[in-house]
């Protein structure tokens, strides 16, 4: 089933300051496909969540509906502070935007697409800092973490940006550059003149569950430099894709059956191996997946023996990483 383009994270951050000036960029978004043809389109629902009960019209923020750049279409003066905030005194207001992602030109005021990712931006009461102010942590990553989830299975593409739009825009006297540190053969390449992150081929996720990689970033200032790493993870969603299995190939069991066996006696047992999926909860979701039926034609047999179905999480080791799955013993 073809579920369409998708977000590469359930959610994104970042910092607003007062009086950064319009056109400022702030964050970019990004899309992955799910087949080679689709095109991602973004757009901006015109709603500010500020908290459960509250909402305004959003006059400050936008998006570039093919390249996923969210910016300022109007300064954020101290009295746009004050009506977004629950009062003047608060030093940071929360507010939250719904980007939404479709393979077709978004139409006016079409709000209603599944696929969408939540943006929470921090409205601080106070103007930018001095980029000489800030930290090494700061001028090259935001408070997010590097984490993302790619569906196996999927085209390759591009589903981050190291740089940050925000600092590279205002930060231009500031030289910084980044590297993904890697292992060798790991399907993840870094474009140093985009600052982009690439997946480079379909994943599998039955080969590998989690990918731990690390970004690196030197800020360089005259004759100083600060170098700062932070983890980058990536982790691969399943898609119903391998079959169980029975270990050793038998997919028989014989059972003899003595006289006076007390009720509850365990006379035989087969077990079934799914490296496709993980236990589900609630349990009975998971149990309907399989029936362990018997198969015969006299009621005396029927009535006296059952199948009993029990399964647990167990970890498969392919290529020397660990990848769930489930155990089934009937």
């Amino acid at each position: 089933v073809a579920l369409g383009l998708y977000f590469p994270r359930k959610e994104y951050l970042e910092n607003v300051y007062i009086d950064e000036p319009a056109r400022m960029p702030l964050l970019r978004i990004h899309a992955l496909k799910d087949s080679h043809e689709e095109v991602a389109h973004f757009h901006l629902c015109q709603n500010l969540i500020i908290s459960q009960a509250r909402s305004h019209e959003n006059n400050w923020f936008q998006i570039r509906e093919k390249t996923g750049l969210l910016y300022l279409s109007k300064s954020l003066d101290r009295e746009d502070f004050n009506m977004l905030s629950v009062g003047n005194w608060m030093p940071l207001s929360k507010v939250m935007l719904y980007v939404f992602l479709s393979s077709h030109p978004f139409q006016e005021k079409e709000c209603d697409s599944a696929t969408r990712t939540k943006v929470f931006l921090s409205l601080i009461n106070a103007t930018a800092p001095a980029c000489s102010s800030l930290t090494a942590r700061q001028l090259c990553f935001t408070e997010m973490d590097l984490s993302f989830h790619i569906k196996e299975n999927k085209p390759p593409g591009t589903f981050h940006q190291l740089q940050l739009p925000s600092v590279h825009h205002l930060c231009q006297n500031l030289s910084i550059s980044y590297k993904l540190l890697a292992a060798e053969g790991v399907p993840f390449r870094y474009n140093e003149n985009t600052t982009s992150v690439q997946v480079t081929q379909r994943l599998d996720r039955e080969e590998r569950e989690r990918y731990e990689l690390i970004a690196k970033c030197t800020v360089r200032e005259g004759f100083r430099e600060m170098q700062v790493e932070v983890p980058f993870l990536v982790n691969v969603l399943d898609e119903d894709d391998s079959p169980p299995f029975l270990p050793n190939g038998t997919d028989t069991a014989d059972a003899i059956v003595e006289f006076n066996r007390k009720e509850g006696t365990v006379l035989s047992t087969l077990t079934v191996y799914d490296a496709d999926t993980t236990p589900i909860y609630p349990l009975e979701s998971s149990r309907k997946k399989y029936t362990g039926t018997i198969i015969t034609d006299d009621p005396w047999i029927s009535e006296t023996f059952r199948v009993e179905h029990i399964f647990d999480e167990i970890h498969f080791s392919p290529n020397g990483s660990q990848v769930r799955g489930t155990r089934h013993e009937y």
